[in-house]
Protein backbone atom coordinates (compact mmCIF):
# COMPACT_ATOMS: atom_id res chain seq x y z
CA UNK A 1 0.00 0.00 0.00
CA UNK A 2 1.54 3.21 -1.06
CA UNK A 3 1.52 6.67 1.25
CA UNK A 4 -0.51 8.05 -0.92
CA UNK A 5 -3.52 5.23 -0.75
CA UNK A 6 -3.15 5.91 2.99
CA UNK A 7 -3.80 9.40 2.49
CA UNK A 8 -7.07 8.83 0.54
CA UNK A 9 -8.41 6.34 2.87
CA UNK A 10 -7.26 8.46 5.81
CA UNK A 11 -8.76 11.62 3.87
CA UNK A 12 -12.23 9.39 2.95
CA UNK A 13 -12.36 8.41 6.89
CA UNK A 14 -11.82 12.36 8.03
CA UNK A 15 -15.07 13.36 5.73
CA UNK A 16 -17.18 10.50 7.57
CA UNK A 17 -15.97 11.67 10.60
CA UNK A 18 -16.34 15.65 9.95
CA UNK A 19 -19.49 14.97 7.77
CA UNK A 20 -20.78 14.10 11.29
CA UNK A 21 -19.53 17.46 12.77
CA UNK A 22 -21.75 19.38 9.43
CA UNK A 23 -24.56 17.16 9.62
CA UNK A 24 -25.04 18.31 13.72
CA UNK A 25 -24.64 21.92 13.13
CA UNK A 26 -27.13 21.90 9.42
CA UNK A 27 -29.61 19.95 11.72
CA UNK A 28 -29.62 22.41 14.83
CA UNK A 29 -29.08 25.53 12.19
CA UNK A 30 -30.50 25.27 9.00
CA UNK A 31 -32.77 22.26 9.22
CA UNK A 32 -34.18 23.74 12.66
CA UNK A 33 -33.54 27.36 11.42
CA UNK A 34 -36.30 29.42 9.69
CA UNK A 35 -34.59 28.95 6.33
CA UNK A 36 -34.74 24.87 6.37
CA UNK A 37 -37.80 24.47 8.48
CA UNK A 38 -40.16 24.23 5.58
CA UNK A 39 -38.15 20.63 4.30
CA UNK A 40 -37.65 19.59 7.73
CA UNK A 41 -40.63 19.77 8.95
CA UNK A 42 -42.16 16.83 7.20
CA UNK A 43 -39.47 14.84 9.35
CA UNK A 44 -41.28 16.09 12.56
CA UNK A 45 -45.17 15.37 11.54
CA UNK A 46 -46.78 12.27 10.63
CA UNK A 47 -46.37 11.25 6.56
CA UNK A 48 -47.65 9.15 4.36
CA UNK A 49 -46.25 7.51 1.47
CA UNK A 50 -42.04 6.57 1.10
CA UNK A 51 -41.03 10.35 0.49
CA UNK A 52 -41.37 12.96 2.46
CA UNK A 53 -40.11 16.61 1.74
CA UNK A 54 -37.31 16.31 4.07
CA UNK A 55 -35.66 13.90 1.97
CA UNK A 56 -34.72 16.90 -0.35
CA UNK A 57 -31.77 17.26 1.98
CA UNK A 58 -30.67 13.69 0.76
CA UNK A 59 -30.80 14.70 -3.07
CA UNK A 60 -28.96 18.12 -2.26
CA UNK A 61 -25.81 16.31 -0.19
CA UNK A 62 -25.71 13.60 -2.78
CA UNK A 63 -25.45 16.55 -5.80
CA UNK A 64 -22.55 17.91 -3.69
CA UNK A 65 -21.12 13.97 -3.55
CA UNK A 66 -21.87 13.50 -7.65
CA UNK A 67 -20.07 16.94 -8.16
CA UNK A 68 -16.98 15.95 -6.69
CA UNK A 69 -16.96 12.80 -7.94
CA UNK A 70 -17.12 14.37 -11.35
CA UNK A 71 -14.61 16.76 -10.36
CA UNK A 72 -12.31 14.47 -8.86
CA UNK A 73 -12.40 12.01 -11.25
CA UNK A 74 -10.99 13.99 -13.86
CA UNK A 75 -8.47 16.62 -11.90
CA UNK A 76 -8.32 15.53 -8.49
CA UNK A 77 -7.72 12.41 -6.64
CA UNK A 78 -8.13 14.30 -3.19
CA UNK A 79 -11.61 15.38 -3.97
CA UNK A 80 -13.07 12.44 -5.10
CA UNK A 81 -11.51 10.73 -1.38
CA UNK A 82 -13.94 13.74 -0.34
CA UNK A 83 -16.91 12.45 -2.04
CA UNK A 84 -16.65 8.31 -1.28
CA UNK A 85 -16.27 10.08 2.39
CA UNK A 86 -20.03 12.42 1.95
CA UNK A 87 -21.45 8.88 0.33
CA UNK A 88 -20.49 6.64 2.85
CA UNK A 89 -21.67 8.94 5.54
CA UNK A 90 -24.74 9.23 3.49
CA UNK A 91 -24.68 5.01 3.74
CA UNK A 92 -24.20 5.01 7.23
CA UNK A 93 -27.04 8.04 7.49
CA UNK A 94 -29.58 5.90 5.99
CA UNK A 95 -28.84 2.86 7.77
CA UNK A 96 -28.88 4.43 10.99
CA UNK A 97 -31.26 7.24 10.87
CA UNK A 98 -34.08 6.30 8.27
CA UNK A 99 -33.38 2.60 8.59
CA UNK A 100 -32.50 1.56 12.11
CA UNK A 101 -34.22 5.10 14.05
CA UNK A 102 -37.23 5.28 11.64
CA UNK A 103 -37.60 2.14 9.99
CA UNK A 104 -38.63 3.24 6.75
CA UNK A 105 -37.45 0.54 5.31
CA UNK A 106 -37.63 -3.25 5.88
CA UNK A 107 -35.47 -3.25 8.61
CA UNK A 108 -37.07 -4.35 11.72
CA UNK A 109 -34.70 -4.60 14.63
CA UNK A 110 -35.22 -2.71 17.80
CA UNK A 111 -32.19 -2.44 19.99
CA UNK A 112 -32.14 -3.81 23.37
CA UNK A 113 -28.73 -2.87 24.24
CA UNK A 114 -25.57 -0.91 23.40
CA UNK A 115 -24.99 2.36 21.29
CA UNK A 116 -27.86 0.96 18.76
CA UNK A 117 -30.26 1.88 21.63
CA UNK A 118 -28.58 4.59 22.38
CA UNK A 119 -28.71 5.79 19.12
CA UNK A 120 -32.71 5.05 18.74
CA UNK A 121 -33.57 6.67 21.99
CA UNK A 122 -31.11 9.65 21.62
CA UNK A 123 -33.47 10.63 18.62
CA UNK A 124 -36.29 9.72 20.20
CA UNK A 125 -35.82 12.50 22.67
CA UNK A 126 -35.17 14.43 20.17
CA UNK A 127 -38.39 14.38 18.46
CA UNK A 128 -39.92 14.30 22.30
CA UNK A 129 -40.72 18.07 21.74
CA UNK A 130 -43.54 19.52 19.02
CA UNK A 131 -41.77 21.91 16.87
CA UNK A 132 -38.56 23.03 15.93
CA UNK A 133 -37.35 24.85 18.92
CA UNK A 134 -35.56 23.12 21.99
CA UNK A 135 -34.95 20.21 20.36
CA UNK A 136 -32.14 18.28 21.49
CA UNK A 137 -29.97 15.78 20.26
CA UNK A 138 -28.86 17.24 16.73
CA UNK A 139 -26.09 14.16 15.77
CA UNK A 140 -27.30 11.32 13.22
CA UNK A 141 -24.48 8.84 14.07
CA UNK A 142 -23.46 10.31 17.49
CA UNK A 143 -25.85 10.11 20.25
CA UNK A 144 -25.15 12.18 23.56
CA UNK A 145 -25.88 10.35 26.62
CA UNK A 146 -29.34 9.76 27.56
CA UNK A 147 -29.34 11.15 30.52
CA UNK A 148 -28.02 14.18 29.47
CA UNK A 149 -30.68 14.74 26.64
CA UNK A 150 -33.02 14.03 29.61
CA UNK A 151 -31.93 16.73 31.82
CA UNK A 152 -31.74 19.33 28.91
CA UNK A 153 -35.22 18.64 27.66
CA UNK A 154 -36.23 18.84 31.62
CA UNK A 155 -34.03 22.12 32.47
CA UNK A 156 -35.90 23.06 29.48
CA UNK A 157 -39.23 23.00 30.57
CA UNK A 158 -40.64 21.90 27.02
CA UNK A 159 -42.10 18.94 27.52
CA UNK A 160 -44.14 20.21 30.59
CA UNK A 161 -44.91 23.05 29.06
CA UNK A 162 -46.29 21.81 25.73
CA UNK A 163 -48.40 18.78 28.18
CA UNK A 164 -50.48 21.46 29.75
CA UNK A 165 -50.95 23.35 26.32
CA UNK A 166 -51.96 19.36 24.93
CA UNK A 167 -54.24 19.49 27.79
CA UNK A 168 -55.89 22.73 27.96
CA UNK A 169 -56.56 22.45 24.01
CA UNK A 170 -58.41 19.08 24.56
CA UNK A 171 -59.89 20.24 27.62
CA UNK A 172 -61.16 23.53 26.24
CA UNK A 173 -60.29 26.84 28.17
CA UNK A 174 -63.21 26.11 30.60
CA UNK A 175 -61.39 24.00 32.42
CA UNK A 176 -58.21 25.43 32.68
CA UNK A 177 -56.54 26.18 36.35
CA UNK A 178 -56.92 29.45 37.67
CA UNK A 179 -53.81 30.90 38.65
CA UNK A 180 -53.71 33.67 41.69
Amino acid sequence: MTIWTVYYIALTLGTIALMEVYAWWAHKFVMHGRFGWGWHKSHHEETEGWFEKNDLYAVVFAGFAIALFTVGHYLSPTLLAIGWGITLYGLLYFVAHDGLVHQRWPFHYVPHKGYAKRLVQAHRLHHAVEGREHCVSFGFLYAPPIDKLKRELRESGVLERERIERSLTEQGASHAPVRG
